[in-house]
């Protein structure tokens, strides 16, 4: 007895088959793609550069406008020459990525600029012990005018605008990230995706999105309208003003930071019988501390520079005042601000220039150091991963 053999197939044959090559399958028309390095691009970007200094020096364009007529001849010349030598997808890839590295310079030029302006024009100042220690109590237009002729030393300093911002900010501080914490755990522990959790993030997105300007008229119409306050402008305005600003930025990382826990912590502790509360406090919060504190501390970076709601929330001070609830303050960007925009002399600007730079370099490497603190707490409150 014989076993039934299977009918034998025969391999499809042309375009059918699986193991085809491209060039034989129907509907799909193969594109070149030849071997090419960098030397093309260098060498066109070395003739760019050339045609934007001719450009410049020559025909006496901007030097801005003699960058851009380059940069585009450069696309052309360096899509046109790799789709010759390369095929169309190689010239593709290698304009794309020249887009790519044009949107980077873009973006980092203006920041570098900035830091070098505000570097160059403030460090003379900005470390200066008297500049650091003084307020402008008693210093006038006449003061500006000695030290612009010689004939008398720099007075006048940021010292009560330093205090203002500390102060100020750290009132913001604490105001913000308690209301900014416990709304995020609502939103991830608690409310889920109801319609008041819904409300909420509607909510947190147009507080992100409103004019800090508003922020301040906010502020201002509150102690006025609602408490009674007649003369509003005084430190604690200006921080509610800023706290407006500051507890979108908190809700919205402290509910991502919180969301990444993984949820078979919070199942592991809630098994053993641990009250929600409870395991939120020793578990949740703990394991997302690192992203929690670094997000606070940008937070704060990012409303320590406003201007536009404090102008109308603490008005200006001449002197330092460390009581907040009472009477105008200062801070470094309204010191900034006046000192542009309403010099002490307007016949001799300079040593007011001099004090706006020096209040905006101070600003900055305030910024600085609080980013630089944000990763230095993001590392030492990270998960540790080791044994």
């Amino acid at each position: 007895m014989s076993l039934p053999t299977q009918p034998q197939t025969r391999p499809p044959s042309g375009g059918d088959r699986d193991d085809a090559p491209p060039d034989h399958v129907s509907g799909i028309v193969p594109s070149q793609v030849r071997p090419a390095g960098r030397r093309p691009a260098l060498v066109i970007a070395a003739l760019g550069a050339g045609l934007a200094v001719v450009a410049w020096l020559v025909l006496d364009l901007h030097i801005a406008a003699a960058l851009v007529l380059s940069f585009v001849a450069y696309l052309v010349a360096l899509y046109a020459t790799y789709r010759r030598i390369a095929g169309s997808r190689v010239a593709v890839d290698h304009l794309v990525r020249s887009l790519v590295y044009f949107a980077f310079v873009c973006a980092v030029v203006p920041l570098a600029s900035v830091l070098w302006t505000v570097v160059a024009e403030g460090a003379a100042r900005a470390f200066d012990p008297q500049f650091l220690t003084q307020t402008m109590n008693g210093v006038t237009g006449l003061n500006d005018q000695q030290y612009a002729d010689g004939s008398a030393d720099f007075v006048g300093g940021a010292y009560h605008a330093i205090m203002g911002t500390l102060v100020i900010t750290g009132l913001a501080t604490v105001i913000s990230v308690p209301i900014g914490m416990f709304t995020a755990i609502y939103l991830v522990e608690y409310g889920g995706r109801n319609r008041l959790s819904r409300g909420i993030r509607f909510l947190v997105d147009v507080m992100t999105g409103i004019p800090s300007i508003v922020a301040g008229l906010f502020a201002f119409a509150l102690f006025t309208q609602i408490f009674g306050i007649r003369d509003a402008k005084m430190g604690l305005a200006g921080a509610v003003a800023l706290s407006v600003l500051m507890i979108p930025t908190v809700v919205r990382n402290s509910e991502e930071m919180l969301r990444i826990v993984p949820n078979e912590l919070r199942e592991a502790a809630l098994a053993l019988g641990v009250p929600k509360w409870r395991t939120i406090a020793k578990v949740v919060l703990p394991t997302a501390a690192s992203g929690l504190a670094s997000g606070v501390t940008l937070a704060i970076a990012r409303v320590i520079g406003e201007t536009a709601p404090l102008l109308v929330a603490i008005g200006y001070a001449r002197g330092l005042n460390w009581n907040p609830f009472d009477g105008p303050m200062n801070t470094l960007a309204v010191y900034a601000y006046f000192m542009f925009t309403k010099p002490l002399s307007p016949a001799v600007r300079e040593p007011s220039l001099e004090r706006a730079w020096a209040a905006a370099l101070l600003l900055v490497l305030l910024v600085i150091a609080l980013n630089l603190l944000a990763r230095l707490i993001a590392t030492l409150f990270a998960p540790k991963t080791g044994r």
